[in-house]
């Protein structure tokens, strides 16, 4: 009796190595856009939280610039990736801030983010229906 070799051939293997290559090649991309789309939405929060201290430090003391950051990155937890670099220019009567993206973030479609006391939301780059953070309050 004659046995059977059983296993898979080196053509069935490489087979599968490709499609596995194009799965990776398709899903990848869309994976990094969906996690600069979470740290974009972390860093607008950041930015309106910062906004809301400020609003609060002009309806006591009537006057913006008493009012220290609390935070200089977003993410604040000290395990995560640094996306975004938080600074403001506070004068008495006005004050913009502004989101810097840095490290992996630095290539979303989005780029710097900002918001004044205005309410006048901007980014850097990209169009208003990618980054949803239109010019209007």
């Amino acid at each position: 009796m004659k046995m059977r070799n059983r296993g898979f051939t080196l053509i069935e293997l490489m087979i599968v190595v490709v499609i596995v290559a194009i799965f990776a090649a398709i899903a990848y991309p869309s994976y990094t856009r969906q996690i600069q789309k979470s740290r974009r939405a972390q860093a607008k929060a950041d930015l309106t939280e910062l906004a809301q201290g400020l609003e609060r430090e002009f309806t006591v003391n009537r006057s913006f610039s008493g009012y220290a950051l609390p935070f200089a990155t977003s993410p604040r937890e000290a395990s995560s990736v640094v996306a975004y670099n938080v600074a403001g220019v506070i004068n008495a009567g006005d004050y913009v801030l502004a989101a810097a993206a840095t490290g992996p973030q630095a290539t979303d479609v989005c780029g710097d983010l900002t918001l004044s006391n205005t309410g006048v939301k901007t980014h850097t780059t990209g169009d208003d229906a990618d980054c949803n953070w239109g010019t209007v309050p």
